[in-house]
């Protein structure tokens, strides 16, 4: 499934919020690489086999192909290392296990580093956040490795604008930090392949 270029410049509910980010992203970065266009996207959602969240989409044709966000910065979103090629290389060590790791639809945006994403769940409206931890792994199933980091990828972008995510070095300092949390559907994501 593709979302053509008039489906995702269709979305205007985030015209602030994308123009706050690429602020930000441009003052802390005077290098940033130049943002995507219509086609990169279309061939990354063909190898994902979803579309990329709408917010997700207009980041990457509007403020850069990644090096920009929290801490390790937003993956670019082809090539070696990047949102696709991760997805793919994780989804690849799913296919047929037991015990499948990542599920379809949650690409990796970033990593947080000791194996550890940051991923968009392209499946749920609001593109929910995920966090892959898999330091909590004791065997068996890894629906113990995901956690909700985050409602959506809007709300989790104003945390980091606002410098309240949990990932921030002084975010404990404040009361208003909110710590990702087990992910419910992990279970059923996993086993279900989507």
């Amino acid at each position: 499934m593709s979302v053509g270029s008039d489906s995702i410049t269709a979305v205007t509910d985030f015209d602030d919020l994308v123009q706050r980010v690429a602020r930000r992203a441009a003052s802390d970065s005077k290098s940033l690489p130049g943002p995507v266009g219509g086609a990169q996207i279309a061939e990354a959602e063909e190898q994902l086999g979803c579309a990329l969240h709408p917010l997700l989409a207009r980041l990457y044709r509007e403020v850069a192909d990644g090096g920009f966000g929290p801490d390790y910065r937003l993956l670019p979103l082809l090539g070696p290392g990047s949102v696709v090629g991760e997805y793919l290389t994780r989804r690849e060590e799913s296919a047929g296990a037991e015990h499948p790791v990542w599920p379809a639809g949650v690409v990796p945006i970033l990593t947080w580093g000791c194996a550890m994403y940051a991923g968009v769940d392209c499946l749920s409206g609001e593109g929910q956040v995920l966090l892959f931890e898999p330091n909590a792994y004791s065997g068996g199933s890894w629906e113990r490795c995901w956690f909700l980091d985050s409602p959506g990828l809007a709300a989790w972008l104003e945390t980091w604008l606002a410098g309240t995510g949990w990932f921030e070095e002084d975010a404990y300092d404040g009361d208003d930090t909110v710590e990702p949390q087990p992910w419910d559907p992990a279970a059923s994501r996993l086993s279900s392949g989507a």
